[in-house]
């Protein structure tokens, strides 16, 4: 039985995760909850659980972390503001099961070196899917780090199509259900930089062995190919609960979580490459990981001020990215990361990008 602290409660891996405990209550006990705004939901939740323990914001989930006993905290919080979980997480010796990649990200060695060997336990589709490729050779014998990307729902657009993309088409993802800013990222690809520098962070692969292929099904999650040339992938219809059960439950799979793929019917898995002089995320989100110390944190935080600006009419789709490369280009780091120099980092992208937004209105 592990005991189990959900933060982001009310968000997509939040609930997916709260499903997982309620229909394995042989396996799982929830002992905290945390959430953001909803905060009738987070009510309903706690209710829902016997009345245990349930917080609001970002402050008060690190405490809620710090006092409360539990085997696995489930990091769902969106954004960068999910760091001092993440690093209160790993304080405590506990199990952190992560979805919030931005923590990761942005605190960079500041979150690997806090971490025990095998602490940190990836929730992310693709994520948990190198680990569990991974399993099937030693780390000399990796020869690539293969990423999956569905595409998003503007695979094979021109940049001049991307020019007039709506809100309402960013958030139309064709494989996953997700939140605004999760779901915008996957339409600009920003998020599968994240992911990049996601894999390099966590299973310290270098940036030139970690490729990216487009696979609209998102059937077959990631891959590792080995040095004598064998591939092994991991492969389910799309569902987080098994990534999400697996991250509770590492190493050990909980049954029937989620479908398998169903071989009695005829499919076909198509894998295309990355058109990246069209969606450019992915090639500065590289740069910006090899550049580390604070660079990524400016990343993160210049584009989720250039989502909220989309989404607010303020710029078009394709400024996006373009400014946030503005901002990452006129960052100047600090010669070591700590987590003051990664939160005034973010503060000045914040400030640097709406200056830059509202030049541009």
């Amino acid at each position: 039985m592990r005991r189990v602290i959900i933060l982001g409660s009310t968000g997509s891996i939040g609930t997916q995760a709260l499903e997982v405990i309620e229909a394995n209550p042989d396996k799982f006990e929830l002992v905290g909850l945390a959430a953001g705004q909803n905060k009738a939901l987070l009510e309903k939740q706690s209710v829902q659980f016997g009345g245990v323990r349930a917080v609001q914001g970002a402050l008060a989930a690190t405490a809620l972390v710090e006092e409360t006993d539990a085997d696995v905290v489930v990091n769902g919080i969106t954004g960068s503001i999910g760091l001092a979980p993440t690093l209160a997480t790993l304080k405590t010796g506990k199990t952190l099961a992560l979805a919030n990649k931005e923590s990761l990200i942005v605190g960079g060695r500041l979150v690997t070196q806090a971490a025990a060997p095998g602490q940190i336990v990836p929730v992310d589709s693709e994520h948990s899917a190198l680990a569990q490729c991974l399993l099937g050779g030693t780390r000399a014998e990796v020869r690539k780090l293969i990423l999956t990307a569905s595409g998003g729902p503007f695979r094979g657009w021109s940049r001049e199509q991307l020019d007039v993309v709506t809100p309402a088409q960013a958030l139309a993802h064709p494989t996953w259900v997700m939140g605004k800013v999760v779901t915008t990222n996957s339409a600009t690809l920003v998020n599968k930089g994240l992911e990049i520098i996601e894999a390099h962070l966590l299973f310290d692969i270098p940036f030139d062995r970690i490729d990216v292929t487009v696979h609209p099904q998102s059937v077959v999650h990631s891959m590792v190919e080995f040095v004598d040339g064998s591939v092994l992938a991991q492969c389910s219809p799309p569902n987080m609960k098994l990534p999400i059960a697996l991250g509770m439950s590492w190493p050990n799979r909980v049954p029937n979580v989620a479908a398998a793929c169903d071989w009695t019917q005829a499919a076909t898995w198509n894998f295309e490459p990355l058109n990246e002089s069209v969606f450019g995320a992915v090639r500065l989100a590289r740069q910006v990981g090899e550049a580390g110390l604070t660079y990524p944190a400016v990343f993160n935080a210049a584009n989720e001020e250039a989502v909220e600006a989309f989404h607010s009419g303020k710029i078009g789709f394709n400024q996006i990215v373009d400014l946030v490369k503005r901002v990452v280009d006129a960052h100047e780091a600090e010669k070591q990361l700590t987590l003051e120099s990664v939160l005034a980092a973010e503060h000045w992208a914040r400030n640097r990008a709406n200056g830059v937004i509202a030049h541009a209105c």
